[in-house]
């Protein structure tokens, strides 16, 4: 089911492999454009500007948090959400969680499979912030699976990602506001009294260490739980560390549900 009007267009972000592992320069965000019915509201969310609308979708080894990587961290901000200019690098973000980049030919598709309604409206807006078409299907377990098509643009992030069929981080990963915010949107849960958890890809085992020095590296130091705890996912603990994930990825979107997004403790 298309969520989204835009397609597979030159206007779309240009295929620079270099983007992958490098955070973005800052710039202003461009105004939203409309992309239908529901992808409008989710994309006024996911600007921070819009207006809300009330027709929501509803379908039925480890690393612990030292005080010494929140001095590296408030050097951070500068890559906030709200700091840089929406562009296909911040993917990055869906596949540091549960997301899957696959390839065809010259082309490549990426999928995340998500929980919630808001998820999908907040993913299919950020998709189509950067020129990228969305659709979603129910899936069999009660959750939501989000896709893009195959299209050039994504190419380059396959070619970071993927070592063979198989999903691995590139050599440097910086974690930038915009790609944190996409991982939240994604795969972040709040975990009381005071933790917020960003999900794993079930079947990624080899890149779980390689996200965690990413995350210590942006001033997040998080401690990774397996299945058997409840994982796969990092936690997040310590007001310095939540107050900087909350800066980094900035007001939650408009389909959000407020109390699941990071807030400053």
């Amino acid at each position: 089911m298309s969520l989204s009007g835009l397609g597979d267009t030159g206007a779309a972000q240009p295929p620079v492999p270099a983007l992958f592992p490098a955070p973005d320069p800052p710039a202003s965000v461009p105004a939203e454009s409309s992309a239908g019915a529901v992808a409008a509201d989710a994309l006024a969310g996911a600007a921070g500007r819009g207006r809300r609308r009330s027709g929501s979708v509803r379908p039925g080894s480890a690393h612990s948090g030292t005080p010494d990587d929140e001095d590296a961290g408030r050097q951070l901000v500068f890559f906030g959400a709200e700091a840089a200019e929406p562009t296909v690098a911040d993917l990055a973000g869906l596949l540091a969680g549960p997301g899957e980049v696959v390839r065809m030919g010259g082309t490549a598709r990426l999928s995340v499979r998500v929980d919630a309604a808001w998820r999908v409206h907040v993913l299919v807006a950020e998709l189509a912030l950067r020129g990228l078409a969305a659709s979603w299907e129910p899936t069999e377990d009660g959750k939501h699976t989000v896709r893009t098509s195959y299209t050039r643009v994504l190419k380059p992030l396959a070619a970071a990602w993927l070592h063979g069929a198989v999903k691995r981080p590139p050599a440097v990963l910086h974690l930038t506001g915009r790609r944190l915010r996409l991982w939240v949107a994604a795969a972040g849960t709040p975990e009381p009294p005071g933790g917020f958890l960003l999900g794993l890809g079930e079947g990624d085992p080899d890149s779980w260490d390689a996200l965690g020095a990413a995350l210590a590296a942006a001033g997040l130091s998080a401690t990774l739980l397996a299945p058997a705890e409840g994982g796969p996912a990092y936690r997040i603990t310590g007001r310095r560390r939540l107050t900087r994930l909350a800066e980094l990825v900035g007001d939650p979107p408009a389909a959000a549900p407020p109390k699941l997004w990071p807030t400053r403790p």
